[in-house]
């Protein structure tokens, strides 16, 4: 039987970067995914953007890491951003700027004459902006089949239907096997789980970082005046909705984040009623139709930071989970880094500025 140097579990966008980063330093990679195909869950859910300060500060300098690697592979379209606030909200625009002034962003101030010239059809009450220009879209399907196919040149094996069932180390290496009987041997084990890594780290014996999965709402829906293709991302300020065009239709969001055990996420009514609500209070465009809605799960650790690297408490056993909804646009500097830790390697021009101190296990004490 061979013995590999990792085994990932997951084959979603962190799976798979991370899959192709570690080949591509010659080291024998396997990755299982418990699902018919990869990025059936959240990879394959997401609001597809770009947004230098999504996810806080923290995060920040993993997206702006990233950018250029997304850039010079053709997977950003540019598309701008608008976090929107209301008459009586100007303190929120404030504290964003202060929060992210110095973080390296491109961020402008709006009133109420920029806001206008942005959104057409934007009701009274909402006084003021915050712009950030390099915001984009992100070619996800494109991203994800890009280093599902660096990985395979680089001599990955992903095993589909292989959802981990048991684990176990002896001598320096893991016994792992699929709840069908399937069994594989690697040196270390890697968790990119998604949703379901605190229930793989519980597999191997290791203590779960207490990361939660969280439901996201996504609705489409056709609108009059349909969207203007260049109509910017817009989120507001308070975090209750965003929404952006998408094909002559709009994509819309009530921003939430409900509990839920890993599973196949599914949309809510009331979830999908209340963005509706949100929008109608935004602009004064009629709802023609919903034409699909759709879930999928965010999963954090307590701190909303991810957990890269190895864990120091279980032998052979690491982390690349807990990416929130920033998995996808922190994709490539947050597998490279990884796997620079992984490996013992040092640092490049891509993540020469990481603390990768914010983002490791230790911290979970």
């Amino acid at each position: 039987m061979t013995t590999y140097d990792f085994a990932i579990v997951g084959a979603g966008i962190a799976g798979a970067s991370l899959a192709a980063e570690l080949s591509g330093h010659g080291a024998r990679v396997l990755v299982m995914e418990a699902e018919d195909r990869p990025g059936y869950h959240s990879t394959g859910r997401s609001a597809a953007f770009w947004e230098e300060c999504y996810g806080g500060p923290e995060i920040v300098p993993l997206t702006l890491a990233s950018g250029p690697y997304l850039k010079e592979h053709g997977f950003l379209s540019a598309r701008g951003a608008l976090y929107i606030a209301r008459e009586g909200e100007e303190s929120g625009l404030d504290e964003f700027m202060d929060t992210f002034g110095e973080t390296g962003v491109t961020i402008e101030r709006l009133g109420r004459a920029g806001l206008e010239r942005q959104i057409e059809g934007i009701r009274s009450g909402w006084s003021g902006a915050i712009w950030e220009p390099a915001c984009a879209d992100i070619d996800v399907a494109g991203l994800h089949a890009h280093y599902l196919s660096m990985a395979k040149r680089n001599g990955v094996d992903l095993v589909c239907r292989a959802r981990l069932g048991n684990a176990e180390r002896r001598g320096g290496t893991w016994t792992l096997q699929t709840e069908a009987g399937e069994q594989f041997r690697a040196k270390v084990l890697i968790n990119a789980a998604g949703a379901w890594a605190d229930e793989v780290a519980a597999i191997a014996g290791a203590k779960p970082m207490g990361i939660q999965p969280l439901r996201r709402t996504v609705v489409q829906l056709r609108v009059e005046p349909a969207p203007p293709s260049d109509l910017p991302l817009v989120l507001d300020m308070e975090g209750s909705f965003y929404f952006k065009p998408e094909s002559g239709r709009l994509w819309l969001s009530p921003h939430d984040e409900e509990p839920s055990d890993p599973c196949d996420a599914a949309p809510e009514e009331l979830a999908v009623a209340e963005a509706i609500d949100r929008l109608e209070k935004v602009v004064d465009w009629k709802i023609v139709a919903v034409e699909r809605k759709w879930a999928g799960l965010r999963s954090f650790a307590p701190d909303r930071c991810p957990v890269y690297g190895f864990d120091g408490q279980c032998e052979g056993f690491a982390w690349f989970a807990g990416q929130g909804g920033y998995g996808i646009q922190t994709a490539p500097a947050a597998a490279r880094l990884t796997s620079q830790l992984l490996l013992g390697l040092e640092r490049d021009a891509m993540t020469a500025s990481l603390d990768a101190s914010l983002y490791s296990p230790a911290r979970r004490g």
